[in-house]
């Protein structure tokens, strides 16, 4: 294969929106699982009680115990909140917007960057916009893509400050006020919370809290996440994979992305009954079994590239080929399939 020097560019709509309406023609019995889960926020206040008692533990120890501690158990509790904050964001643990922001912001606690609320404001778009660069926060810019090129230096760079590329791409979203008043909730609460950890712990347990959020996105297994979602590895055809592997205990299903993407009111406990209901419309797709595997492949193969993703400047719609069709949704799909 070619090295690439751009995207895969498309005027084709983005698949899972045509895919949904198929699948619900066939099986409307998984109408049944939309709802929420409100057992999530008890997996939030778990996870924050890790990362809190681990940074008190490791305040007086010595330095490679915070590190070996934030690679071996806080990336995995950070990385479980990133997901619980995702369901916040589709209004999967309470009925109550207010609620689940709320939720958002105490998950958000021991990750030192104040990014739940900005994180739910360009989520949705990325459903609803998948691969258009001015409104998909998850799509990297093209000087990214050309900085980081496809050596296996600068995509492990790329990766172990993944974390950083991923906060200043909301800047390019022109159509989405970034800054209101929750947002300014988030970001006071979470330097009130940082800077007491660093005054009542020390430095070792905030710099553990932090080691914890990098790896948790970052130059980890986990990492791997985020180039199994979009990234070209199984050819250009396929923009989205699933994860079926053991880690999707902590990932709380989350690899299941195409079956995300199609019903995204489905809460994260039911993802895998959405496979089992329509697994015709999943079986012929390609997928991903192990992160550790993926993250090497991402790392060493010429082949993939931080240029291996699926762009298109339409909004995802051919309109020659957009047909309407008649399938009635509940109110909660169409927010958060369709709407801006």
């Amino acid at each position: 294969m070619a090295k690439r020097t751009s995207f895969n560019w498309s005027d084709e709509c983005e698949p899972h929106k045509l895919r949904t309406k198929k699948i619900i023609t066939e099986h409307p019995e998984i109408r049944n699982l939309i709802g929420r889960n409100p057992y999530t926020f008890l997996v939030i206040l778990l996870c924050v009680s890790i990362q809190f008692a681990l940074a008190f533990v490791l305040k007086d120890q010595a330095w490679g115990w915070s590190i070996a501690a934030a690679y071996l158990i806080g990336a995995f509790a950070c990385h479980t909140l990133h997901v619980c904050i995702h369901e916040c964001s589709h209004n999967l643990i309470f009925k109550n917007r207010t609620l689940n922001t709320i939720s958002s912001i105490i998950a958000n606690l021991p990750m030192v960057v104040p990014t739940a609320v900005s994180f739910t404001k360009y989520h949705i778009k990325h459903h609803a916009y998948q691969g258009v660069e001015e409104l998909d926060a998850d799509m990297p810019y093209r000087w990214e893509a050309k900085l980081i090129n496809n050596s296996t230096l600068g995509k492990a760079v790329w990766l172990l400050f993944y974390p950083i590329f991923q906060a200043i791409r909301p800047a390019r979203l022109k159509e989405i006020q970034l800054w209101d008043a929750w947002t300014i909730v988030n970001l006071v609460v979470q330097i009130g919370v940082s800077v007491a950890v660093f005054y009542f712990l020390g430095i070792k347990a905030l710099v553990f809290l932090t080691l914890s959020l990098f790896f948790s996105v970052g130059l980890h297994p986990l990492g791997a996440r985020w180039v199994q979602e979009h990234f070209l590895t199984h050819g250009d055809h396929q923009e989205t994979k699933s994860y079926y592997g053991r880690l999707n205990v902590p990932n709380l299903n989350v690899g299941f992305h195409n079956e995300h993407h199609d019903f995204p009111s489905v809460p994260w406990n039911k993802l895998p009954e959405i496979k089992k209901l329509a697994g015709k419309h999943y079986d012929d797709l390609g997928y991903h079994t192990s992160y550790t595997k993926l993250l090497l492949e991402f790392l060493f193969s010429r082949e993939l590239s931080i240029y291996s993703r699926t762009a298109r400047s339409n909004r995802g719609k051919k309109a020659s080929e957009m047909k309407p069709v008649a399938i009635p949704v509940t109110n909660n799909e169409i927010a958060q399939r369709v709407s801006a």
